[in-house]
């Protein structure tokens, strides 16, 4: 990984800042030294003082910049226990957004290629990367990979595919080429006509192991009158399809 930033915290205050910037605050002027590491703490010029972190999963969620509404950690949590990525292995990723599915398998020590149809969204896209300090990890280009499909196959197979596009069938589709044998497929959907055309898609092209689950999480109430579950909300947010290619696949 490259160089990221670092997370400022005092208190509920909480700012990221790469090593160098100055930013100022109700607080007090910030200089972030080029030589800092997590674990030190630096002074505003009013002497406040904050603890320096590195930078996480859940503050990436919490500070990239967006481009819309980013995977849940609970789902790109699923995503990583199912499919077992891990470093050394290559990743294909379609509707990169905010980036933060690319920045968390980044931080596997996989490689991810992943394809952002809308270019101000891949230029975001690849700040972040830079923020999250996975540059060398993540590649993330400008296009439709649907149109890339052909050129794709012809590498030497993908360990994963992750999608959250609303063409995820099309290419599904295709994943047996893609896919190395027993390679995986995860496919995140905010609705339920796109996961059933993509089940369906992987059960046409004969992939393994096909499941659909819905992401639901909620929060614990605890009080003096007992525990119980809050009703605050459902906690839905959304679905994802895994499969996996066959242990033998013609490429």
């Amino acid at each position: 990984m490259t160089d990221a930033a670092y997370l400022l915290v005092h208190g509920d205050r909480e700012y990221l800042l790469e090593p160098g910037e100055e930013f100022g605050t109700d607080l007090g002027v910030i200089e972030l030294p080029e030589d800092i590491d997590h674990g030190d703490t630096v002074e505003t010029h009013l002497g406040t003082v904050f603890e320096v972190r590195e930078l996480r999963g859940p503050d990436l969620f919490d500070h990239l910049e967006r481009t819309g509404a980013p995977m849940m950690p609970r789902d790109i949590g699923l995503v990583i226990g199912h499919t077992g990525v891990a470093a050394g292995d290559r990743v294909l990723d379609a509707g990169t957004g905010t980036g933060i599915l690319s920045a968390y398998l980044g931080r596997t020590g996989a490689s991810v290629t992943t394809y952002e149809i809308d270019p101000a969204f891949a230029d975001v896209a690849r700040e972040n990367m830079a923020t999250a300090g996975v540059t060398d990890q993540v590649d993330v280009r400008t296009g439709d990979l649907t149109e890339q499909l052909d050129e794709l196959v012809d590498g030497d197979g993908f360990d994963l595919i992750t999608l959250d596009t609303g063409d995820a069938a099309a290419v599904v589709e295709r994943a047996p080429e893609l896919l190395v044998p027993g390679g995986f497929l995860a496919v995140y959907s905010p609705f339920v006509e796109g996961t059933r055309e993509v089940v369906l898609a992987a059960r046409d092209a004969e992939l393994d192991g096909v499941e659909a689950l819905e992401t639901i999480s909620r929060e614990m109430d605890f009080s003096d009158r007992g525990s119980r579950p809050s009703t605050a909300g459902v906690g839905h947010t959304g679905y994802l399809v895994f499969a996996r290619a066959p242990s033998t696949v013609t490429r």
